[in-house]
């Protein structure tokens, strides 16, 4: 087995333009985040193309040539800004996507080899209207582990009531998912996860849109996690959140621009690189601050 929980070599994606026409229809691929940002983004809306995505006839590359590894039991803060292709890199790791390019390692084998990898998607990507309780969508995590053709047993429901427990959802068994508050509904999707004893978590954007007691929680749990061993990796685009939670983050647009503790990749040429005109750095020699430009964004679509 190898000593990292992800190996990822030389990966590239690249998507051909207008060949996707709809979302997925199930509820299960509804609640692993919808393709509706990436169809638009096929279809030509400017915004969501990431300004230094190189165009190849129909084709527009979303990832390239991206090497990292990763631990078992490390936290890691994947930063960009929108469209920067947070949420594809995720994708090709969980196996909804396949790689254009390179290969992607999970615990020695591929994604799709591996039933313990969670993707936590955008809150926005979810129909929060689809008529299920809190408890179905956590039981969800449970389906790789039981097949298509098994009920759920004692154990399953032991599990899902554990993890409800963990993330403090317990009192909100029989809750319509929508009507959660944003806070809650991202603890939902964690405890999914671990009802489903994932050993990889992919969180995307999970920050966005969360008042401070909110976000707390979820550090709070993302502790819990990294004492079980669990691998997780957390998308955002909030520098100023990640500067004062992550000891280490990876810096990405399009390609991988820095890997590495703190003060060696937020540094102003970098976050530049990855940033661009979205991005001001107030102050001086090793005292700045930054302040992201997002007012005319749509949200994470790569």
């Amino acid at each position: 087995m190898s000593d990292f929980a992800i190996s990822v070599d030389d990966l590239g994606k690249q998507y051909r333009i207008g060949t996707v026409t709809s979302r997925y229809p199930t509820l299960r691929d509804s609640l692993a985040g919808s393709f509706h940002g990436a169809v638009q983004r096929l279809k030509g809306n400017g915004k969501a193309i990431d300004d230094g995505a190189r165009r190849v006839g129909n084709k527009i590359w979303a990832l390239r040539h991206i090497t990292f590894e990763v631990k078992e039991g490390q936290v890691l803060g994947i930063i960009g800004k929108n469209g920067a292709g947070k949420s594809t890199l995720f994708k090709v790791i969980a196996g909804i996507l396949s790689a254009t390019s390179g290969q992607v390692k999970i615990a020695g084998g591929g994604p799709s080899s591996h039933i313990c990898i969670a993707y936590v998607p955008q809150r926005s990507h979810v129909d929060w209207r689809f008529p299920v309780n809190v408890a179905d969508v956590v039981m969800m995590g449970r389906v790789s582990r039981l097949g298509l053709l098994r009920w759920p047993g004692q154990r399953d429901w032991d599990l899902v009531h554990q993890a409800l427990h963990v993330v403090g959802l317990g009192d909100l068994v029989n809750r319509q998912i929508g009507e959660l508050s944003g806070g809650q509904q991202q603890r939902m999707f964690i405890a999914r996860a671990l009802a489903q004893e994932a050993e990889l978590m992919l969180m995307d954007e999970p920050f966005t849109g969360l008042d401070a007691p909110s976000q707390e929680a979820i550090f709070s749990i993302l502790e819990n996690l990294k004492q079980r061993r669990v691998t997780a990796l957390i998308a955002m685009h909030d520098l100023n959140l990640a500067a004062e939670r992550f000891d280490k983050v990876m810096l990405l647009n399009l390609r991988l621009i820095g890997f590495g503790n703190l003060k060696q990749i937020f540094t102003p040429d970098q976050l530049r690189l990855a940033y661009g005109h979205h991005l001001h750095l107030v102050g001086a020699g090793e005292t700045w601050l930054a302040l992201e430009d997002t007012c005319c964004d749509e949200g994470e679509q790569a």
